[in-house]
């Protein structure tokens, strides 16, 4: 079931191979810090703009994307080496521990935007913001 899901939404199970692909395709990668059970706002942006078809469309054609989850609950306990990938994530990109945060990265690692909390607008607005950030980075590679 994960594996249909990961597909569908274009969530990559894990940050090596999100960071592979953005390479390979010279793509931007969303990489976002969640807490998938236990925090409201990480649970409301998932809801309401990484499900939304407008951001996923978006998503599909312009971005990798990861998310670096730390669940608390029991039952959501992730697999050690993926939880031990999320925490050198977080010292690395998150030193802070703001929950959520969403950072578009270059392919070599690079912060190039970033949003603590819910990004302001919705769904929509959200992808067109992520998306200009893409179109200026492909032409780069153009």
């Amino acid at each position: 079931m994960l594996s249909c899901l990961v597909a569908i939404t274009g969530w990559q199970k894990d940050y090596q191979t999100a960071k592979t692909i953005a390479s390979e395709k010279h793509q931007l990668m969303l990489l976002n810090f969640s807490g998938s059970d236990w925090c409201g706002p990480c649970i409301r942006m998932h809801k309401d703009i990484f499900s939304n078809s407008s951001f996923l469309q978006m998503a599909d054609t312009s971005l990798v994307m990861y998310n670096a989850d730390f669940p608390r609950n029991k039952k959501n306990v992730l697999p050690p080496l993926l939880k031990k990938q999320n925490e050198s994530l977080a010292d690395r990109y998150s030193p802070e521990g703001n929950f959520p945060l969403t950072l578009l990265i270059s392919e070599n690692g690079s912060v190039i935007k970033s949003w603590v909390g819910l990004p302001t607008g919705n769904a929509a607005d959200f992808a067109s913001v992520v998306k200009s950030f893409c179109n200026s980075y492909k032409k780069t590679y153009d």
